[in-house]
């Protein structure tokens, strides 16, 4: 397994009364705004991640001979091993906007938002388990230990503020996803480029303000840090410790800016639901990645669900999904809208995505929910360098699985790269006697979807 995965739970303000203040230029150096392989489309991206598992054929992928054909016996393979009977949608599809985009009831906000969409409806996932498929649309594979997309986005890039993390989590506020830090990790890249997760309820990094002056204690860490630096030159763990330790000192000017959105106007807290208990987190969280995205973050995660609490509907599909849809619809389908007005949209890719989708056959009796399924689901870009208000390939009658242009994760990383102005079989890193890549030996670009 790949080694020198480095995460810590501490504040940054913990991490600086460990150790004070060093040469941050012995880590920041890797991390300055560097070249793209060519001119980019987009500057830094944005992703939105639905954990659980979101159901293609109740949001995106319409399929009306699901309606048609609800209840009867269909024998396919399922991640439980039981066979069911064809389930239709509890929710109406709609030709949405001037594009005609097909998305279902479920998603009104979105819906709202179709002309600004591409949506990808042939997705295919390695892994129908939660832990190793997160872990694919994160890092490129179903094991755990390699590097994040946004480690690998601010290896190859660097930061475009450095008064702030370049990678940015938002973690749900019930819990972390499946496989936790390790969704953000280095891997075996530099530890410098680990994600930063940020809390979303209360201070997102807490204990910023000093407790005592630390200018004396300063100096003295930095005498201890220079003579020691000497001696251990290019110790990747040793210089992103360092890093952490001064982007503490900076975060104490930028970060209490960046994460006041209590300033935001009064019309941009209704539009992302900020005062209705199902929005209000959520809501905090989008708002929040947009200021960050406004302040230079190369790239921001952002999570809805988390293991325990997310869109993994075995049962009670209706329940489940009408209950996150609405937690996650206003307040996204807010922030796309307040992006383009901002002029954000622009040079900013946007992912909305999930670790795969659902069976078109039912599950469990009673209130009835769908299995996972790794052979096809939907995900869906905005933004910078993508067409708008289309869907691309497509899954057979019941959604089972694709029947034109099917995409793998490593297909969708590549094209993310491309808008960046990455060439993704350059983008490489010598580990263990082997060029790794995110994209592994696989992906091409999507150019069908390129604007």
């Amino acid at each position: 397994m790949p080694a020198n995965s480095c995460t810590s739970n501490k504040s940054r303000r913990q991490l600086l009364l460990d150790a004070g203040f060093g040469f941050g230029w012995l880590a920041a150096s890797s991390l300055v705004n560097a070249a793209p392989h060519f001119a980019p489309k987009a500057k830094r991206i944005l992703q939105i991640f639905c954990v659980g598992g979101m159901s293609h054929m109740d949001t995106f992928d319409y399929k009306p001979e699901l309606d048609k054909r609800d209840g009867k016996l269909f024998d396919m393979p399922t991640f439980f091993g039981q066979a069911g009977n064809l389930y239709a949608s509890p929710w109406k599809f709609r030709q949405r906007g001037q594009s005609g985009l097909w998305v279902s009831d479920l998603l009104p906000h979105l819906a709202a938002c179709a002309d600004k969409l591409t949506v990808i409806r042939s997705m295919v996932s390695r892994s129908a388990n939660h832990m190793p498929a997160v872990a694919q649309m994160n890092t490129g594979f179903i094991l755990s230990g390699f590097p994040a997309m946004g480690a690998w986005v601010t290896y190859a890039l660097g930061t475009e503020n450095q008064n702030l993390p370049a990678f940015v989590v938002l973690p749900d506020h019930r819990n972390y996803p499946w496989g936790g830090t390790l969704q953000w990790s280095n891997g075996f890249l530099p530890a410098a480029v680990q994600g930063t997760a940020f809390k979303s309820a209360g201070d997102p990094v807490p204990d910023l303000s000093s407790p005592f002056d630390q200018s004396r204690a300063r100096q003295w860490v930095n005498t201890m840090n220079r003579t020691y630096a000497e001696r251990h030159a290019g110790e990747s763990d040793l210089d992103a410790r360092v890093r952490s330790y001064e982007l503490a000192a900076q975060m104490q000017l930028s970060v209490p800016d960046a994460v006041t959105i209590e300033g935001e106007s009064e019309a941009t807290k209704r539009a992302y639901g900020f005062e209705q208990p199902e929005t209000s987190y959520m809501a905090r969280r989008c708002v929040l990645a947009r200021r960050l995205i406004e302040r230079g973050v190369r790239f921001v995660q952002v999570y809805h669900g988390a293991s325990g609490a997310d869109w993994d509907a075995h049962s009670d599909l209706t329940g489940n999904h009408n209950r996150m849809a609405r937690e996650y619809d206003q307040p996204v389908g807010a922030l796309l809208k307040d992006l383009e007005q901002r002029g954000l949209l622009e040079d900013t890719l946007v992912m909305g995505v999930t670790e795969f989708g659902r069976t078109p056959v039912a599950q469990g009796a009673g209130k009835k929910g769908r299995d996972h399924h790794a052979n096809c689901f939907s995900c869906w870009l905005a933004g910078a360098g993508v067409k708008h208000g289309i869907a691309y390939g497509a899954s057979d009658d019941l959604g089972n699985q694709p029947v034109e242009n099917p995409v793998t994760v490593y297909d969708f990383h590549a094209t993310a790269l491309h808008l960046l102005g990455i060439e993704h079989e350059k983008l490489t890193y010598y580990h263990n006697g082997i060029r790794r890549r995110l994209t592994d030996v696989h992906g091409k670009v999507i150019r069908p979807i390129l604007a």
